[in-house]
């Protein structure tokens, strides 16, 4: 556990995650349709409901952005961000790659953040200017040689069309191996030296704050597609890689013509 307040704060938040998460998986929950077609349970509103009421004892005056129930006061310097469970299809499924993730964000910046990953116990915590810890201890990503001995992972390539399918066609074809399905998991692979890119697109800001101080940390490199910080106004789509080297190449393959 960190001397930093901040950062305490957010693993005791990843603490009170993992069992409310827990409670419902594998227990046949359930699922209903938002608006957007993507599903949501009672355990994906269970959980930032308890993070949400945890944050407004602690700091009441602090911002809050999350996935179920929107934003309250996110134009103030300090902002959390939360996803309670990303990856609800794995969750519903019985998969266990599903995470919470939590961020604290300074004037539009991640400075915290936090993959907690509750049915594999296992906890990523990054702090900007700190390296990342996997369960406390610190963990650096890998450098692989290039694209071509490259680890590319995405949630599914069902998620790109158009021109971004040709793009990340690309991409998947200069590298050595692809895998899929591990949602938020595979930006703690990264930091965690297993995979090398991950390429993903039509993300929230619950979605990817979380991973920057993460990746970061750990040695990477995390930002849109255009190479550009993320922040609460970006695009969605997303691109890290385990190096600046690596990083420069991908971008590179995505945006040929």
């Amino acid at each position: 556990m960190t001397a930093d307040p901040f950062v305490a704060f957010a693993e005791s938040l990843a603490d009170a995650a993992r069992p409310v998460a827990m409670r419902w998986f594998r227990t046949g929950i359930a699922v209903e349709d938002k608006a957007d077609a993507s599903p949501v349970t009672l355990a994906d509103r269970a959980v930032e409901r308890q993070l949400r009421q945890m944050i407004g004892e602690r700091y009441p005056e602090h911002g809050i952005l999350g996935e179920e129930q929107g934003g309250e006061g996110i134009d103030r310097d300090l902002v959390w961000v939360l996803d309670p469970i990303d990856g609800t299809r794995a969750f519903i499924a019985g998969v266990p790659m599903f995470g919470s993730l939590i961020a604290l964000v300074r004037n539009g910046t991640p400075v915290v953040g936090v993959i907690e990953m509750p049915a594999l116990g296992e906890r990523f915590t990054g702090h900007a200017g700190h390296p990342t810890l996997a369960d406390g201890k610190v963990c650096h990503t890998r450098d692989c040689g290039g694209l071509d001995h490259a680890i590319l992972s995405a949630t599914s390539p069902e998620m790109f069309s158009g021109a971004s399918a040709e793009a990340f066609g690309r991409l998947a074809r200069a590298v050595k191996h692809r895998r899929y399905g591990l949602d938020c998991y595979a930006f703690a692979l990264v930091a965690l030296g297993c995979i090398d890119l991950v390429m993903e697109r039509d993300l929230q800001p619950y979605d990817y704050m979380a991973l920057v101080p993460v990746i970061e940390g750990a040695g990477g490199v995390i930002t849109d597609w255009q190479g550009k910080p993320l922040g609460l106004n970006s695009t969605g789509e997303v691109l890290a890689a385990a190096t600046p080297a690596l990083h420069r190449a991908a971008l590179a393959m995505i945006g040929a013509a």
